[in-house]
């Protein structure tokens, strides 16, 4: 989802500007669906002074009886499990990612062609941003993750005071959205957040940068794939997208050396030793680049380049560019990584891991879905398994694990 760093700003504001304790969920369900829509008919003004007509508001609000409790407990109860690298990358970087990433280049070649030209992007890093934030569309089918954005957010305005003043302002642009057009009421759905479409943009984002692409006048990041690919190459491109330019390169360090930090030229770190992992040379030895070690010095080592800032935009954290930088490179055909990440036991494919999960439901272990992503869920039923054969419970997905599960 684009400018998360922007969306986290807006919600620590909202502690600041708040909201009385009136406006917090009420006991009770029949006191918190009638303390919910007082809130949605004061909020009516606010909507009016910016713009937003009567007939826009009643329609949005249609059959918005009430606050959806499924976001409130998302918004108080986020996962505190921090993700090592490997586990991050493994879940997001993988065959079936790859896989259907080169598939949708094939598929929607044409359209891909007209962006990259109109843009600059690169097709192979939109793709990678498709496949993380959406799963190329598929998560759009999934209506447990799928919801009313209207509803949603004005939960969030309505019963989250941290995230109060960032839900009233993706509020009004939503129904900017709707006022517009590009949209109608019963298909303005995203993520409990309110992320929209296949590339998953807040509505403020969406305001600034959506495109319409095919033509028809819409601008339709749920239901057109040019125009969500679009929409997320004129991000890029706005934000300073260097085209014809990677996001950067694997290296390899020269051992016992220390590097100083900031920013060099990629000819100054051949100077200091650093080169490709690949073995070939640096394309422009003036580009600027910055040296990343993500899993310490015994893991891979990268020069990230300006485009790797400006996938930041998309989300400001160096996990989510590299592993969009990878995954782009893997469905181009550049291939993966020379050095692996520290990875404490040897992993699985994809597919191995889809068996994994349904062994472990087999055993009565785990009861989500086979869909090779290792989640809390999965981990949790790992762990039980390792306790019940007196095995050392760290939760990883590995082969040795899926080796006792065949056995038994």
């Amino acid at each position: 989802m684009p400018l998360r760093k922007t969306a986290k700003g807006l919600a620590s504001a909202a502690a600041i500007a708040g909201l009385s304790l009136a406006l917090m969920l009420p006991a009770g369900p029949a006191a918190a669906e009638a303390g919910f829509q007082r809130w949605v008919a004061s909020f009516r003004s606010v909507a009016a002074d910016n713009g937003i007509s009567g007939s826009t508001y009643d329609r949005a609000f249609r059959g918005v009886t009430s606050a959806d409790p499924e976001v409130l407990e998302k918004a108080r109860f986020q996962p505190e499990f921090t993700a090592p690298v490997w586990d991050y990358f493994d879940n997001r970087v993988h065959d079936q990612s790859i896989t259907v990433g080169r598939e949708m280049a094939r598929k929607w070649k044409p359209w891909l062609d007209r962006i990259e030209a109109s843009y600059g992007v690169d097709r192979y890093i939109l793709l990678a941003i498709w496949s993380m934030e959406s799963n190329y569309g598929e998560i759009l089918k999934n209506d447990k993750v799928m919801r009313n954005v209207v509803r949603s957010l004005s939960t969030l305005a309505y019963g989250d005071q941290r995230r109060a003043k960032f839900a009233r302002t993706q509020l009004i642009a939503a129904l900017k959205i709707l006022q517009r057009g590009d949209i109608d009421e019963s298909h303005l759905v995203g993520s409990w957040a309110g992320a929209m479409g296949h590339t998953q943009f807040i509505p403020t984002s969406y305001q600034a940068y959506a495109v319409d692409a095919d033509g028809n006048g819409k601008r339709d990041i749920w239901n057109s794939i040019p125009d969500a690919l679009a929409t997320a190459a004129n991000l890029l491109k706005k934000n300073g997208w260097q085209g014809g330019k990677t996001w950067g390169y694997e290296v390899v360090l020269p051992e016992g050396r220390k590097f100083p930090t900031g920013s060099l030229t990629l000819d100054k770190w051949a100077s200091l030793g650093v080169e490709r992992a690949n073995g070939k040379a640096f394309k422009r030895g003036s580009d600027v680049a910055t040296l990343k070690v993500p899993d310490g010095r015994g893991g891979p080592a990268f020069l990230m380049t300006k485009n790797f800032s400006v996938i930041k935009r998309y989300n400001n954290a160096d996990k989510y560019a590299l592993a969009v930088g990878l995954l782009a490179d893997e469905i181009a055909g550049y291939g993966g990584l020379v050095q692996d990440w520290k990875r404490p036991f040897t992993k699985l494919s994809f597919e191995e891991k889809q068996e994994l999960q349904k062994r472990l439901s087999a055993h009565g272990y785990y009861d989500g879905k086979a869909d090779g992503k290792i989640g809390e869920g999965s981990r949790s039923a790992i762990k039980s398994f390792q306790a019940q054969l007196g095995l050392t419970q760290d939760g990883h997905p590995s082969m040795e694990v899926l080796k006792w599960l065949r056995r038994n």
